[in-house]
């Protein structure tokens, strides 16, 4: 059963929202990155919903949500929270997972009342609190003030990316992906990204080369798990690792050895079986919760 609804956020901006499975399963919100849509979440999606209600949005000027001249970290929180406030009964909670820019959503509103109201648990995949142009390794050269001007240049670019060539397919695996990725998925990854408009692409490069979310990481209190793979060039380990340090409930670190930035598109399988085992633990199974658990 699935189902496309509108969720209107504080500025008025209307969000493209998908609900896909039964209406009485345990829900699990999912918020993609940069560049994206919920075609990002496919594999997720078809593999969860026979048994949970699956909620997937299209950020603002992604996939099929207008493209808003509001684009800000704090519009990202005021995102989640109007899906939330659209999708769930009160008091009621979700599994909430993000990858890239969407776990960048998280940490944005993880504060908010509503976010509090309805996470029961939290997933972090690929994504970072800040100095992400600094510590980006999509430019192969050695760290420094060069290869951040150069990185931050090209992650803000408003070029238009063109079709999807070889060539082009060869870029974005490069920058985003693992060398052993099947050829198939790096097509279909070239295929989400360039379908973003530029105008969307550029405005929110330049949120992400601002990026300083630290403080969402110290406010994100529910159980929160951190994954990442090793030969992500974007959002490097050091990232997933300050995430892990610094989570006040940290609820386990999975590292993928040998995938890039696309952890869902990439590895599927060990995503979603997280995404299980956090419903399973946080959402369905009633556990008690401290401060300390998983730390």
């Amino acid at each position: 059963m699935s189902r496309t609804l509108e969720a209107t956020s504080a500025d008025g901006a209307r969000l493209h929202v998908e609900v896909h499975g039964p209406k009485d399963a345990p829900p699990v919100v999912l918020a993609h990155g940069w560049t994206c849509s919920t075609a990002f979440w496919a594999a997720q999606i078809e593999e969860l919903a026979p048994d949970h209600r699956v909620i997937a949005y299209d950020q603002r000027g992604h996939g099929r949500t207008p493209h808003s001249p509001v684009c800000s970290t704090d519009a990202l929180a005021d995102d989640l929270d109007a899906v939330l406030a659209a999708t769930l009964a009160p008091g009621e909670r979700a599994l909430i997972a993000g990858h890239s820019m969407g776990g960048m959503t998280i940490m944005s509103a993880s504060g908010r009342p509503r976010f509090r109201e309805h996470a029961a648990a939290a997933l972090l995949c690929s994504t970072g609190s800040g100095r992400l142009t600094a510590e980006a390794r999509v430019v192969p050269l050695p760290p420094g003030r060069v290869r951040t001007w150069l990185t931050g240049r090209i992650l803000g670019s408003s070029l238009p990316l063109g079709p999807v060539t070889p060539p082009a397919r060869s870029i974005l695996k490069y920058a985003t992906m693992g060398p052993g990725s099947a050829p198939h998925l790096v097509d279909a990854c070239a295929r989400i990204v360039h379908a973003c408009p530029r105008t969307a692409r550029h405005a929110w490069g330049g949120v992400l080369d601002r990026l300083d979310l630290d403080h969402g990481v110290r406010q994100l209190t529910v159980p929160t798990a951190v994954l990442h793979g090793t030969a992500d060039r974007l959002t490097p380990s050091s990232h997933a690792r300050m995430l892990v340090a610094e989570l006040p409930n940290c609820a386990g670190f999975t590292e993928l050895s040998g995938i890039g930035h696309m952890t869902p598109m990439e590895a599927p399988e060990a995503v979603t079986g997280r995404i299980r085992d956090l419903v399973t633990t946080y959402v369905t199974g009633n556990t008690p919760v401290t401060l300390e658990e998983g730390a």
